[in-house]
């Protein structure tokens, strides 16, 4: 019997990484192949125990590069694909939209004709609740895969493009493909550029923690762990050409999230310094995650939980994030919040 072939594109970023280590272990009949141009947001230190095995394999590629990517795909015959590979973080999208439109939306097509060419099983394109806009602050009010798309940053307008080529390509070509829109995600190996993880980063380094605006913004939150069984679950068991929305009915605003942090490691609230609001700030963003529960999932990890367990990876594995916050990460992070001396 023939292995299925797994294409796991961004497999060195935190949502990717977490996945691949995912169908490694999960599924070790699998050949899992990590596509990765490893940016500053790659890391592959988070592979190293899986390096070794024997069904899992690197390719250091540019996913907009149709000249790599077409005979990539000719070559490996990959059953699935499983696309994370973007560029994801609203701040630098607002500083320099052209790489997210090269990245997000070039790449996409590129990949999506390279597995129309050699007539794949499944094309997941993994997307955000951000495309939808943002939602007022009633509690009774969630996106569901119905809901427009109203995107409102540079990143979210070029994932909203992204999906909308994924759904052209079901229905123009007929290829088979699913697309998921998480809430935001926070575990182990987050790029500490990120709320949770750079607010524990600075308060364990009793650093000034910058919260946007008055902190009142709301975001639904979603365990990595959760997500990865989700996206899995819709490779195998998805219908095609459908979207499936993933959250995790944790919601919590900035300043709740940045309180939690600094209560859990014992320390004080003048940690936090609000500062200038992000242009074009969405409000809240929550999910109704019934179609995917009707599939048979359920998250497992409650806010207080997986806080808990991420504040605990943070603290064994300090090694890693701060490796990654000297240097460049540094002056990046000072040009962008403009904190107090």
């Amino acid at each position: 019997m023939t292995k299925k072939k797994v294409l796991v594109t961004g497999g060195a970023g935190f949502i990717g990484g977490n996945f691949v280590q995912y169908m490694v272990h999960k599924y070790p009949d699998y050949e899992i192949y990590n596509l990765d141009l490893l940016t500053y947001a790659g890391d592959l230190t988070k592979h190293r125990e899986i390096e070794k095995n024997a069904n899992y394999h690197l390719i250091q590629a540019d996913i907009a590069d149709h000249e790599t990517i077409l005979p990539l795909f000719e070559r490996e015959q990959f059953d699935f694909v499983v696309h994370f590979a973007a560029e994801s973080h609203v701040d630098r999208s607002i500083t320099d939209p052209g790489v997210f439109v090269r990245t997000n939306v070039l790449g996409t097509q590129v990949l999506l004709d390279a597995a129309k060419h050699v007539g794949i099983e499944k094309f997941v394109h993994i997307s955000t609740d951000e495309v939808y806009g943002e939602l007022d602050f009633n509690p009774a009010t969630f996106f569901t895969e119905q809901t427009p798309l109203q995107p409102n940053s540079p990143y979210s307008a070029s994932k909203a493009s992204s999906d909308l080529l994924v759904r052209s390509y079901h229905e123009t070509y007929n290829l088979p493909v699913n697309i998921t829109r998480c809430s935001n995600n926070y575990g182990p190996y987050h790029f500490p550029e990120k709320l949770i993880p750079l607010t524990i980063s600075r308060v364990l380094n009793n650093e000034k923690v910058p919260v946007y605006g008055d902190g009142k913004n709301i975001r639904d939150w979603l365990h990595v762990y959760d997500h990865c069984a989700a996206i899995a679950l819709v490779l195998h068991d998805g219908v095609n050409g459908e979207v499936y929305n993933i959250g995790g009915h944790n919601e919590r605003t900035n300043l709740e999230v940045v309180q939690t942090i600094i209560k859990a490691l014992g320390k004080s609230e003048e940690l936090i310094e609000f500062v200038e609001d992000r242009l074009g700030h969405d409000k809240r963003y929550a999910i109704d995650p019934a179609k995917l529960e009707q599939l048979g999932w359920e998250p497992k990890y409650r806010f207080e939980s997986g806080i808990e367990q991420t504040i605990q990876w943070y603290l064994e594995n300090k090694n890693w994030w701060e490796n990654i916050i000297s240097g460049e990460y540094q002056k990046y992070f000072e040009q962008q919040y403009k904190l107090q001396r």
